[in-house]
């Protein structure tokens, strides 16, 4: 693979894409995001600056530092550029059929040293059955926001080369990422089978009337919340005592939720048109809480563990 990496190719302005496309600036790479809509090119240079800035004005780098990175990007509506780049991330919409027929298009125009990366939760086995050299491709994925969340999962296919399992590790842990290898490949990769797995008790424990949100939340923002910031679930259950942890979950595990799909009264909600706090309809009632305070305050959170991580 490829050893020095100048140029990146971020392949989708959306969510996603603007926000790793910050990470690699402030990294010092040149950036090229590749969307399909040139007339958003505009607007998502703008969103990928103010990320840039937000660093600046919470201390974690220069106003000099945060200039520089914004002249490092710039954008294109032809994922043809990406052949010119020493590193291709893909992170465009959740569509299976779109992701397979992009990493064809980019198989055949990137040089065959380029490692090809999904950033979405798809396995890199998923995405291709119309590339030639399946050796370079795997998943690296990034979490929401990619700015402030340090973890990428990167996830190699059985076939995936170890040599561009290596490239990517490096080039993340260059870029202030903390990237975690997984050893073979699994739906979800690790965090979301989590929080899936909490998320579909917490629904259920609602649904059946067991708690209200307002309690479930409660209990998960200062109890596990609280802890799980320092020590991870394995750690925790080894430090209360591995016998201890085993003996209660033979006992609890017959009664969690199983269910192979979300609660019914969730899918209800959905099914009527609800959408959370994006159009007010949900378990919660949104006209009577200040969502944007409560993202602004996850965002708050985020950037005290970023200086805590930085030392600063």
């Amino acid at each position: 693979m490829r050893e020095t990496i100048e140029t990146i190719a971020v392949l989708g302005n959306g969510l996603m894409g603007t926000g790793i496309s910050a990470v690699f600036a402030m990294a010092g790479k040149s950036v090229i995001m590749i969307g399909r809509d040139s007339g958003r090119a505009g607007a998502a240079l703008e969103v990928v600056g103010k990320q840039i800035d937000e660093f600046a004005a919470r201390g974690l780098i220069t106003t000099e530092h945060a200039q520089e990175s914004h002249r490092r990007v710039s954008s294109s509506a032809d994922p043809g550029h990406a052949a010119s780049c020493d590193f291709v991330m893909e992170a465009v919409t959740e569509d299976l059929a779109i992701k397979t027929e992009l990493f064809a298009k980019l198989d055949d125009v990137c040089p065959d040293d380029v490692v090809l990366a999904s950033s979405s939760g798809q396995p890199a086995s998923a995405l291709t059955s119309k590339v030639k050299r399946p050796e370079r491709v795997l998943a690296a994925h990034f979490w929401f926001p990619a700015t402030l969340i340090p973890v990428v999962e990167v996830c190699p296919s059985p076939v995936t080369a170890k040599a561009a399992t290596e490239r990517t590790m490096a080039l993340l842990r260059e870029a202030g990422k903390e990237p975690v290898l997984m050893q073979r490949e699994t739906p979800g990769m690790i965090g979301n089978r989590i929080q899936f797995a909490i998320l579909r008790e917490a629904w259920a424990m609602w649904a059946e009337g067991i708690a209200s949100a307002e309690a479930i939340d409660t209990v998960v923002r200062q109890t596990l919340g609280r802890r799980l910031g320092i020590t991870g679930p394995i750690e925790s259950a080894e430090l209360g005592g591995l016998d201890t942890l085993h003996a209660f979950a033979v006992s609890l595990l017959p009664h969690l939720d199983a269910s192979p799909k979300p609660a019914p009264a969730v899918t209800k909600l959905v099914e009527g048109g609800a959408r959370g706090f994006a159009n007010k309809q949900g378990i919660y009632d949104w006209s009577n809480r200040d969502g944007d305070a409560l993202k602004a305050a996850r965002v708050d959170e985020l950037f005290r563990w970023l200086k805590k991580d930085a030392g600063k």
